[in-house]
């Protein structure tokens, strides 16, 4: 039998495929910011956004209870991207801020999840990624906002690069800085909600950043650094959930520790290769 003719198969790869390209575009901004911990912030608050579209739907009584979930998923983590970036351009500590909303988020989403009449089965799927359960509903949304954050992430590289890397200068030559500001934690956002069926909430902010991590051991180009973190994140989403199609293992979990055994292979080589230089 094809495998890759199973329509299951097909949704399952398409998705990684997405995902992988589109979490290390808004990961390399994070890391230039060094903001690399945002994504599990804002992860804990769209698992409460998950848990409110499940309770909407219960209260509604849809046909399907967690038809809500990822509208719920991508509006409270906007919402959250928001209030963090407004208290941030504020002075607020940036760190106490995601703490808050961390464990506020993973709080909220177990207490709304249990009102909503869910289980522990439909927690952990979104705690640590269902891949296996996307419909091709999931798949065309998953492809919009793909879409966008790709759009906006390479369309705006050279003005969002400005931002990242000092706010000072860009505001000097006229950018909208605030704006732009605001667009990374949006789309940040928008990545964390696309990426959470492959992954979950508790490892999307690895799959935004071991990518770049990895890049960045190879390329100091901020461009360059982005097009290989796409590359090496799609191949580990691909690669992660082929070898789950064979083998019985979490998905979400298996990508990231490939990601890791790749950065410390790629770290050991390069600086064996410095030494002997």
């Amino acid at each position: 039998m094809n495998l890759l003719a199973e329509p299951l198969i097909q949704r399952m790869l398409l998705v990684g495929l997405l995902v992988g390209l589109a979490a290390p575009v808004m990961g390399t901004y994070l890391v230039q910011r060094k903001m690399a911990l945002l994504g599990d912030g804002i992860g804990h608050v769209a698992l409460a956004g998950v848990a409110a579209g499940w309770l909407a739907g219960s209260l509604f009584d849809l046909a399907q209870q967690d038809a809500l979930a990822i509208p719920g998923a991508v509006l409270f983590a906007i919402i959250g991207a928001v209030v963090i970036e407004r208290m941030r351009s504020r002075g607020a500590a940036a760190d106490v801020v995601m703490a808050i909303l961390f464990y506020g988020g993973i709080a909220g989403g177990v207490l709304l999840i249990g009102l909503a009449g869910g289980s522990n089965a439909n927690l952990l799927g979104y705690l640590f990624g269902s891949i296996s359960t996307v419909t091709w509903g999931d798949v065309w949304m998953s492809v919009g906002l793909a879409a966008v954050i790709l759009l906006v992430g390479l369309g705006l590289r050279t003005a969002l690069f400005a931002v990242t890397h000092d706010q000072e200068f860009a505001r000097s030559t006229g950018l909208p800085v605030e704006a732009l500001n605001m667009v990374v934690a949006v789309l940040a956002a928008v990545t964390i909600t696309v990426a959470m069926r492959v992954v979950g909430v508790l490892l999307v902010s690895a799959l935004m950043i071991v990518p770049v991590a990895i890049a960045q051991l190879i390329t100091r180009s901020f461009a360059r650094t982005m097009h290989l973190a796409m590359g090496i994140g799609a191949a580990l989403t691909l690669t992660g959930i082929w070898i789950t199609v064979f083998y019985d293992v979490q998905p979400g979990a298996l990508i990231v520790t490939l990601g890791v055994l790749v950065y410390v292979a790629v770290a050991s080589i390069t600086s064996l290769t410095r030494r002997g230089t």
